[in-house]
Formats: structure tokens, sequence, C-alpha cells
């Protein structure tokens, strides 16, 4: 089925969950049901139809429509991917539930695209699926949400404009997440378990998580950049000290992909990190350390089997329950990225900042999410690659910041002035 023939433009698959509601109503909310084709998807007809009433609320229309399916069943997933032009999924965790939907996906050269932060999974379907995605023409963006748009496209917004207005990008690049208040779920606590579970019984999944460049094209997944930081350190840009961030595992390979993925542009010598910016002075050393200290205990814990499986029944909270909505509202995050380069006439500094007045993992993801998928189901895609398993940067591109800075987000980009 051509995707002038689909039934649909969007489904959003697992509507019903936390993430999924979300972002329904931030798409139902933007776009209305008059001007997007949209579907919920999920396996409750009964929720599914719950769910569509509430959001038509305030609508005229009088019908949202639904699609079936079950995450375990690869015919119902086929019947999906083949209705639609783009699927939009939040059903996690993709290593348990992620994978059979990919395919369907590829196989019908239906767009897709998801807030997997699982870089073990992510290894997967690039291993699997790249080459049969480019083939069929198919778009399989990962990591669509605050994994890892900020970070990737932050890098792209830098790189861009340093090639631009000095001839040449940048070779440092520092991802700073200066700022973020949110809740935790359930489903984003299993995905992190997952993604542990996998590596204690995987050894492509343990290599996965050693190697900087597990996500680089096959025959590339090496090079000079050393990896994420693990020990408290002072910043190399900015005056001041920094911590890991738990997420730099998965954003800084995916930027990494980004930039191997679109013949890199932006040097095979490109470093990368994200931090945690902690301030100046003892206080800042000090905060960094406790924050290292905790990361690495937190790692430990979640890499010890029983130690793994009792958090996951007694400590975490529930697959499905997520942040209150007061929580949501009241969060927000920014996340700043400085890129260093060497023009002609010496050293340059650029800029990028996304932010929002959401919490980052849900009420911001939400809007991530939703308008990566409008990007895919219009068209807008700045991008020379006509399929694959891609990233926000390579598979999108700078049309996805316009739509963010349209649905409320801080998204700017320029030379760097100094400290704010």
């Amino acid at each position: 089925m051509s995707s002038t023939d689909s039934q649909y433009d969007l489904v959003v698959w697992g509507a019903t969950g936390v993430a999924g509601r979300l972002v329904a109503e931030h798409l139902v909310e933007r776009y209305g049901p008059e001007s997007l084709n949209l579907a919920l998807g999920g396996r409750s007809e009964e929720r599914l139809r719950s769910l569509a009433a509430d959001l038509l609320e305030d609508s005229d229309r009088e019908e949202l429509p639904v699609v079936l399916g079950d995450a375990t069943d690869p015919e119902s997933l086929q019947d999906l991917a083949e209705s639609t032009r783009v699927v939009c999924t939040t059903v996690g965790p993709y290593t348990e539930y992620g994978t059979p939907l990919v395919e369907a996906c590829v196989a019908a050269g239906t767009d897709y695209c998801d807030l997997t932060g699982e870089v073990t999974w992510v290894r997967e379907t690039v291993d699997r699926y790249h080459e049969a995605a480019v083939e069929n023409g198919a778009r399989i963006v990962h990591s669509c949400g605050y994994d890892s748009v900020p970070a990737d496209l932050g890098t792209a917004l830098v790189q861009s404009f340093a090639i631009e207005k000095f001839d040449r990008p940048c070779e440092l690049v520092r991802i700073y997440a200066e700022a973020a208040s949110g809740g935790v779920s359930g489903g984003t606590l299993a995905s992190a378990a997952a993604m542990f579970e996998t590596a204690s019984r995987d050894p492509i999944a343990r290599e996965t998580l050693r190697n900087p460049y597990s996500l680089a094209p096959r025959g590339e997944r090496d090079g000079v950049d050393p990896g994420e930081q693990r020990y408290p350190g002072r910043d190399p840009l900015r005056p001041l000290w920094t911590a890991p961030s738990p997420m730099a595992a998965v954003n800084e390979r995916v930027v990494r992909r980004s930039n191997a993925l679109l013949g890199y542009p932006w040097g095979r010598e490109l470093r990368v990190n994200e931090v945690i910016p902690t301030g100046p002075g003892p206080g800042g050393a000090a905060t960094a350390t406790a924050i290292s200290a905790g990361l690495g205990l937190a790692t430990l814990w979640m890499s010890i089997g029983p130690v793994r499986e009792a958090l996951r029944r007694y400590v975490f909270p529930a697959p499905g329950e997520g942040p209150t909505t007061a929580q949501m509202e009241e969060g927000y995050f920014t996340v700043r990225v400085l890129g260093r380069g060497t023009a002609r006439d010496g050293p340059f500094v650029v800029e990028s900042k996304i932010s929002a007045d959401r919490d980052p993992g849900y009420g911001a993801t939400a809007k991530m999410l939703g308008e990566a998928a409008m990007c895919l189901v219009r068209g807008e895609v700045d991008s020379p690659l006509p399929g694959g398993v891609l990233t926000p940067a390579s598979g999108i591109g700078e049309p996805l910041a316009e739509r963010l800075r349209d649905a409320g987000l801080t998204v700017r980009v320029g030379e760097w002035a100094g400290e704010e």
C-alpha cells in the first residue's frame, strides 16, 4: 500500500498509556482531528474508545478511529503498519515489545518514531533492519523524546551554525543537562531495568554499553572519542565542575550515529560528552562528587540481578504509573550544547539551547515525539537519507526545531557570549 493510499496519516500506538495519552492529547489539541487523519492504537477497544471520547469532548468531530492490535502478535502489527503512513509508538520496554513493530514498519515501508533510550535495543534494530529500511524507504527514527532530541538536535544546530558562519564544524561538543524537574514513571524505570537485564546475558549488549561508537554503521565502530565522563571533572569550556549524566550513554551514541549516517560532516575526530554542570569552586566539586557517587551506586545496583529484581518488585512504580498532572505542569528542563572549533582567525564557541516549561520525561517529551511524527507525516525532512534506522538529526533534521518552536519550546542557536 502506498503512503497516498494509507487509511490514516498517523497512528499513536500505546495511546492509553501515560506517554501515549499525552502524545495523543498534544496532537488533537494542536492539529485537531479535522486537519490530521489520526487514529489511536492499542489492545483494549474499550479503553481506546474512552480516550477518544475524552479527546473529542470539545470537538465537533464525533469519532476518532481506533486500531486494535497486540505488541506480541506480528500479524496484527503488520495490519497496523500497512494502514498508516506513520506509526508513533510509546509502548515499552522496547527491548521486550518493540522489535515486531519495527519489523512490520520496515516491511511495509511505513515511517516510525519512538522515545526509546534503550541503547542496546537500538543497536539490535540497526544491525537487523537498517539495510532493509533503506531499501523499502522506511524512516525508523528512534529516541524522539528527552532521549535524545535536545542532545542530538542541539548538536546538529550548533554544527550547522558553525559550518555556515565559520566554514568548519566544531571538534568538541559538550552537552549540559543544566536543569530539570519532573516525575519518573514505572515504564521508564522498567525500560532501564530491561536494558541492564539484556546486558547481563548478552555479550553484544555488553559490548554496546562499553563501546562509545556502538551505534555507528558496521565497520565504523571505533574512533578517538573515549566515551562518557565517569567521574567529577573541571569543564574544558566553562569555569565550573561537572558530573556524569545518566543519559550520556544513549545521547552521546545517538550523536555519533547522526554524524556517521550523514557522512561525517562534523568530522571523524568529533568528541562529544554529556554532563551535569554543578557550579564553580569547592561547592561545585562536592556536588559533582555526590552525583558521581550516586550514579555509580545506582549502576551497580541495576547490574546485580537479585537487587535489580527487588527494585522492580518493591521500589519502582508499576508500568503505567507516571507523574501527576501537577508534576508535569510544574516541571521544566534546559539543555545547553556548546561546540568549540578553530577557524582561520582563531577559536570559536557556538551555543544552542533547548528548553521547555513542562516535565522533560512526559509533558515536553509528548511534544517532541508528537512533532517528530508530524514532520514525518508532512514530509518535512531535511536529510539526504532515503530511509534506514535513523536518529532525530539524521532522519528529520532542522524542520523539527521549527515545529518545536511553534509548539512552545525554546530552541535557539548562535555564538556563545559566555556565562549568563
